[in-house]
């Protein structure tokens, strides 16, 4: 009285059991690798970002008047506080605009 169980294999089951697998393709895109941004700053070997040295500074920022983050400046942590600090005296003696008038 033992009753086997039977599986009944559909089409779809056979025909993937049974399918090669392809072969990766030798003339695949190459995915875009982006260069490291290195650290203006540390590259020219400065010591210290001087406040009055406004048009080096003034590259850190957005026309608009706001400061560039690292991510898109490259800079590295140490010399990016130097920055934000050398923006904000400017700014505060008038030699940056804190922002631009609108239009």
């Amino acid at each position: 009285m033992s009753e086997e169980i039977k599986t009944v294999e559909t089409p779809a089951a056979e025909a993937a059991a049974t399918k090669p697998e392809r072969p990766a393709r030798p003339f695949a895109k190459k995915r875009f690798e982006s260069r490291r941004k290195v650290c203006k700053i540390c590259a020219e070997k400065m010591d210290t970002i001087d406040y009055k040295n406004f048009q080096f500074v003034k590259s850190f920022t957005m026309e608009s008047g706001k400061i560039l983050s690292r991510r898109i400046t490259g800079t590295c942590a140490k010399h990016q506080r130097q920055i934000t600090k050398a923006i904000k005296r400017d700014r505060n003696l008038a030699i940056l605009p804190y922002s631009l008038p609108k239009k």
